[in-house]
């Protein structure tokens, strides 16, 4: 018998009783789509919760002068240009603290804000981004110019800078600073939202700053961060790295790495129970049909079918219909993971084995289910089938 006969013979089956058929495939399909929803959802659950951990630092390093050292040891000013040295290294940049005093106009007390310099590389460092004008640039950082962290501009009463309107000006020091823009909330550093930053260069000429940077910011392979932080101290400065004090890994470094570590073994082996509930149902349907197709099965044999051609009946229909129910449930399980996860504006992620396995495995939970009965219905005799 050829396979095309075989299989038309296999679905002759299920089309004569197509709602036990489609029971017994829904179990298979409730079981492959539980498998791909309970590993979608939780990878892709994963995948957000490690873009929001990454955007809390978690490949951050600060660098700072270890205070109260006798003598006093400022980090170089090259410091910033040693450190891009090294590497695992990305990013760096540094501010520093000019000590000058900030308020609103000459004639307001000073707000006890701080008064930095600022690199012109400092947004990409630590992830900041300009919520109204514009970060400084070469020009402006040699000239009076100021941008305001959003705590800072919020005190001093500079909230936007509409297009087209006149500037706003501060007084730090004794001399006026035009506001060209201000920053959003910083969340990595939150030093940063209460300071008003000026240029490196105007700092030196217009505040009398000595070039000696406060803070270095850091940003590394995340992989190779520890690495990276056993070496910075001594890399910053290399006569008296004990004056350097460097920053631990932020805690959520650590709850990414369990995070992507971790996996949902208890989702799993509920899959694959029902999995399992699933071939039972087939293999129970396949024993029902031999059961109720004594009398097909005896005419088959006295018109001369071989055992071989009636396993091969049973097991095809046992295979398609574990088949068709492993298609279905895996559109199912891609739909629902896909569904829930831009509802829940998650990135899609699909590991590949359980979507890969949907109709495959299928199809041999259907061959083991259809083992028994296809050789059940192989084993009765012409004469016993008729009876």
């Amino acid at each position: 018998m050829n396979p095309v006969d075989l299989l038309g013979l296999g679905l002759l089956g299920l089309r004569t009783r197509p709602g036990r058929a489609a029971l017994s495939g829904l179990g298979i399909a409730i079981g492959i789509a539980t498998m791909i929803v309970v590993t979608g959802l939780p990878a892709s659950g994963q995948a957000a919760l490690v873009e929001r951990l990454s955007a809390l630092g978690t490949n951050t390093l600060q660098a700072t002068a270890q205070p109260d050292v006798q003598p006093p040891a400022p980090l170089p000013e090259s410091a910033v240009e040693m450190v891009r040295r090294i590497g695992p290294v990305t990013g760096a940049s540094a501010v520093a603290n000019t000590h000058a005093a900030v308020r609103r106009n000459d004639r307001t007390e000073p707000s006890g804000l701080t008064a930095l310099a600022a690199r012109l590389d400092l947004p990409a460092a630590i992830q900041a981004r300009v919520r109204s004008g514009a970060w400084l640039n070469a020009a402006t950082a040699n000239f009076p110019a100021v941008v305001l962290g959003s705590v800072a501009a919020a005190r001093l009463g500079v909230t936007d800078l509409p297009r087209g309107a006149a500037a706003p000006q501060v007084v730090i020091g004794d001399r006026r600073f035009t506001v060209v823009g201000i920053l959003g909330p910083t969340p990595l550093t939150p030093d940063i939202d209460r300071s008003v930053l000026v240029g490196w260069p105007a700092a030196k000429s217009e505040l009398g700053f000595d070039g000696h940077p406060t803070v270095l910011y850091v940003r590394s392979d995340e992989a190779q961060l520890e690495a990276v932080r056993d070496v910075l101290a001594e890399t910053i400065s290399p006569e008296r790295p004990g004056a350097v004090t460097v920053t631990r890994p932020s805690d959520a470094l650590a709850a990414k790495r369990a995070t992507e570590s971790s996996f949902s073994v208890l989702f799993l082996a509920l899959a694959g129970v029902a999995l399992v509930i699933g071939g039972i149902g087939v293999a129970n349907t396949m024993v029902v049909s031999v059961l109720e197709r004594r009398s097909e099965i005896g005419l088959r044999r006295a018109l001369g079918a071989t055992r071989g051609q009636i396993r091969g009946q049973f097991l095809t229909e046992a295979v398609v219909l574990a088949g068709a129910g492993g298609l279905a449930g895996t559109g199912l399980g891609l739909a629902a993971t896909v569904g829930y996860a831009a509802w829940q504006g998650w990135p899609v992620v699909i590991p590949a084995g359980p979507a890969g396995f949907g109709a495959g495995g299928a199809v041999v939970i259907g061959v083991l289910a259809g083992v028994y009965p296809c050789v059940r219905a192989a084993r009765l005799a012409p004469r016993a089938a008729l009876s």
